[in-house]
């Protein structure tokens, strides 16, 4: 089991305590706080988070990521981050750097071995997640971006337990399998009393390298029908590109080297619409 460094005092009580107080220490200098959350794998999510995460600090925000996917964190590995958060003089961890707008934390940097399996219940989730917040260094955010497991398990729960304000962007695939469980994550989201902020379609659409004509490869317009259905903000749709994975795989940015990709056009038109919260 990874434990991340504590420096609180062993009363449970007065732990409680303290880790509460910096948590909300910490939330108070962050400015918007973002679920990115989906109901089921595969559709991109983190992805999603890290582009948003790019194109919103590329617009001169500054931006952190906490990937609170504990059993499978890809935050690093799609930024190309490496090493271990060290502790500063203020006792608390410093993010890992990814440029002078983003940074980011994940448990994968605490694992020495990569391929560890991180078998931990609720309870430990629920510690490491407020120690992501709360033990971070963040300093000032104008954005956070919370990248979380598939589902609507514990640590989408314990979000919205402790980020009252969190709003939520909920990622889907075009195809029914997919649209059915971000209904759940639609519904979760009424039921913990968490704001919205919209559905985005991933993968949809595919221009065929050859003769450039568009390839529904999973369906279309199944995102901004359920939008539509369950009274939720359309984000829009991202296309399909390989280069994302080739990307995502090695570290590289693919807002930097597809800069003029319809990807990356996307990406961006969401990051303006994120923006007005500013």
């Amino acid at each position: 089991m990874v434990e991340i460094q504590s420096n609180m005092p062993r009363n449970p009580r007065q732990m409680q305590a303290e880790q509460d107080a910096a948590v909300a220490k910490s939330l108070g200098n962050i400015k918007n706080k973002l679920l990115v959350m989906s109901g089921k794998g595969g559709v991109g999510k983190t992805s999603t988070s890290v582009n948003l995460s790019i194109a919103l600090a590329n617009k001169g925000y500054q931006v952190g990521i906490i990937d609170v996917d504990l059993h499978g964190p890809d935050v690093p590995r799609m930024l190309g981050l490496q090493g271990v958060p060290e502790v500063n003089q203020n006792k608390k961890l410093n993010p890992l750097r990814y440029s002078d707008n983003l940074k980011a934390i994940s448990i994968e940097s605490f694992t020495p071995n990569k391929d560890d399996a991180i078998i931990w219940r609720g309870p430990l989730k629920f510690s490491a997640i407020k120690q992501f917040i709360g033990e971070v260094d963040w300093q000032d955010l104008d954005f956070l971006i919370i990248d979380s497991p598939p589902g609507t398990g514990d640590e989408p729960l314990t979000v919205a337990q402790t980020i009252s304000d969190a709003k939520a962007v909920i990622v889907t695939t075009p195809q029914e399998v997919a649209l059915a469980d971000v209904r759940k994550s639609i519904n979760f989201c009424k039921t913990v009393k968490m704001e919205i902020f919209g559905l985005l379609e991933n993968m949809s659409g595919f221009a065929c390298p050859h003769c450039n004509e568009m390839i529904n490869l999973f369906g279309s317009g199944g995102g901004e029908k359920t939008a539509r259905q369950m009274g939720i903000p359309f984000l829009g749709k991202i296309p399909f590109d390989p280069q994302m994975v080739t990307c995502g795989d090695s570290g590289a940015c693919y807002q930097e080297i597809h800069a003029k990709s319809e990807v990356t056009k996307a990406y961006a038109a969401v990051a303006d619409a994120i923006a007005k919260l500013a």
